[in-house]
């Protein structure tokens, strides 16, 4: 059942504008700072090669990529994932869905694959262009690989928080402020709790407020660091708010 929903939410996307609009975005932005990126290696390509630890093309131009999705993506998936459940609350849609012999936890995780495998293809579209530099260079595949993950990870961190904040609300638009109101809030609290308590010399307590930091998590995944605390940190922030999004499905179903 949840690949059921999953697949429902997935062509639902694809019937919509506003994913179109996004995906075409997302392309054109990353197409313009890869081609950026790559006539500023070719003009400091000599001067790299008089370093005795250069940079190679994996940093210097696949790098930025990923890093541009992140950004993209704190404000394009509160987007995408608004109607997910606020516009089936608005239609009264949700009411049938939850009659259905469907748990709630199924409705929950078909939601959230259906979007995710749709964020997923437009990062294995952007991943093509860095993949097109094998044709005239060589590129660190273990790099590549760790910020393929640390970026899929993201967007699921951002999707589940997106995904809570439409389960709060009947009204779409209401529901993308409240997903980025909540990204931004916990981006700006996770970074700012995280390096106050590090100049004071709480190291533990610092590491604990970074979970509330998704972006700082994944920083690590861009300089080729497959870092078990970060990982945890952004599968715990998956599980936590779905956990919350399955409860709040819930109570909705029994209050009728």
């Amino acid at each position: 059942m949840i690949l059921t929903i999953a697949r429902k939410e997935l062509k639902a996307l694809f019937s919509s504008p506003l994913a179109w609009v996004v995906l075409t975005f997302v392309q054109i932005m990353v197409a313009y700072g890869f081609i950026k990126r790559i006539d500023d290696y070719l003009q400091i390509q000599s001067r790299l090669a008089t370093l005795p630890n250069p940079p190679g093309i994996t940093e210097t131009v696949a790098s930025p990529v990923y890093a541009t999705l992140a950004i993209i993506f704190l404000f394009a998936i509160p987007l995408l994932a608004m109607r997910l459940i606020a516009e089936e609350r608005r239609n009264q849609t949700l009411v049938l869905l939850m009659s259905a012999p469907v748990s709630m936890t199924e409705i929950a995780l078909g939601k959230f694959a259906g979007l995710l495998a749709f964020l997923c293809l437009l990062i294995g579209l952007a991943t093509l262009m860095p993949l097109s530099l094998l044709m005239g260079g060589r590129l660190d595949f273990g790099l590549l690989a760790s910020m393929v993950l640390g970026v899929v990870l993201l967007a699921a961190c951002f999707s589940a928080v997106s995904l809570f904040a439409s389960s709060l609300t009947a009204h779409p638009f209401v529901a993308s402020m409240i997903a980025f109101g909540l990204l931004l809030g916990m981006l700006l609290t996770g970074e700012t709790a995280a390096d106050g308590m590090r100049a004071r010399g709480w190291t533990v307590p610092a590491e604990l407020a970074q979970v509330l930091s998704p972006l700082k998590n994944f920083e690590s995944f861009t300089k080729g660091m497959l870092d078990s605390y970060n990982l945890i940190c952004m599968l715990l922030m998956v599980i936590v708010f779905l956990v919350l999004t399955i409860r709040r499905l819930d109570a909705a179903r029994l209050n009728g």
